[in-house]
């Protein structure tokens, strides 16, 4: 199969393309960051003006992932302008392209858990009503919308995939990043919330994998699919278990503080991943472990 990463070097994009290229596919990749390694089979896209029509004009793709976009609420409230162009304008340029030169390829676009803002029922559906808490949340569900108006007008075959808390090695942001910066200056802190907050964890190896099991079985129908592992994990319980791998006490408390657009609770209903075969394959203290441990072999300062 041939197939098209977008955003492939961002910290989702680059576990992909190496997955599915060791899988035995011809994988190209497309960022607006210079990939030196896949240079003969990647496409440097212009950040102020991304035009998708040169690289779907030039190669046929069996599939195309969009794994692009910025993924910061704080930054939303601040910039919306520059959020909705990264997460909606980007996703209707792709589609654009692809109605015009490829309309055989599926369209795979990575959503967010951010759509639902605080669901009114756990586990969370996806027919659950939308209700974003931020600028970012309402931009990928536009998204999604336009992964829909495309596929109704125009027929492409597209899917959008509500990503929950995904982590792994190669991340350098959010939680467990942010946990680390603070717990290696050795000094007391505090964190936002009142650690009774609790999110639905996905290690980057498992995210992988269910995208292509979606790849494999999905309608593309504009269908929506939530990716998470379907466990609800309390904040104050993973803090506790993350600082424990350290070699030293790690003083903290939690402020009781919240933030404009996070959530409180999340657990994602993942019936329709697991009815195509899903199976995680790390619990949140393996994938730790390997987070932990790749964090330790770097030696960031």
């Amino acid at each position: 199969m041939k197939i098209l990463i977008i955003g492939s070097m961002g910290f989702i994009g680059q576990h992909l393309f190496r997955y599915f290229s060791e899988k035995g596919n011809e994988v190209w990749g497309a960022d607006v960051v210079y990939d030196y390694i896949n240079k003969d089979r990647f496409f440097l896209i212009d950040a102020s003006n991304s035009d998708y029509n040169s690289v779907f004009q030039s190669s046929e793709y069996n599939l195309c992932v969009n794994c692009s976009g910025a993924a910061n609420v704080p930054e939303s409230l601040k910039n919306p302008l520059h959020d909705y162009t990264l997460n909606t304008i980007n996703v209707f340029s792709i589609l654009e392209a692809i109605s015009k030169f490829q309309p055989a390829c599926k369209f795979i676009n990575l959503s967010s858990a951010a759509v639902y803002g605080n669901p009114k029922h756990l586990p969370v559906k996806e027919d659950s009503i939308p209700d974003p808490l931020s600028p970012y949340g309402f931009h990928k569900l536009q998204a999604e919308q336009i992964c829909k108006e495309f596929y109704d007008f125009y027929d492409v075959k597209t899917c959008s995939l509500r990503i929950f808390s995904v982590y792994g090695p190669g991340l350098k942001k959010q939680l467990f990043w942010d946990l680390y910066n603070k717990a290696k200056k050795g000094v007391p802190f505090s964190l936002f919330g009142t650690g009774n907050e609790s999110r639905d964890f996905i290690y980057i190896l498992d995210l992988v994998k269910a995208i292509e099991l979606v790849a494999g079985l999905s309608a593309f129908n504009a269908d929506v699919i939530n990716i998470a592992n379907g466990n609800e994990i309390m904040i104050k319980n993973i803090v506790s278990f993350f600082f424990g791998l350290f070699d030293h006490e790690i003083r903290y408390s939690f402020s009781g503080e919240t933030r404009e657009g996070d959530p409180v609770n999340w657990v994602a209903d993942i019936s329709k991943l697991i009815s195509y075969g899903y199976r995680p394959s790390f619990t949140i203290e393996n994938g730790l472990e390997k987070y932990y441990e790749w964090i330790t072999v770097n030696k960031f300062d």
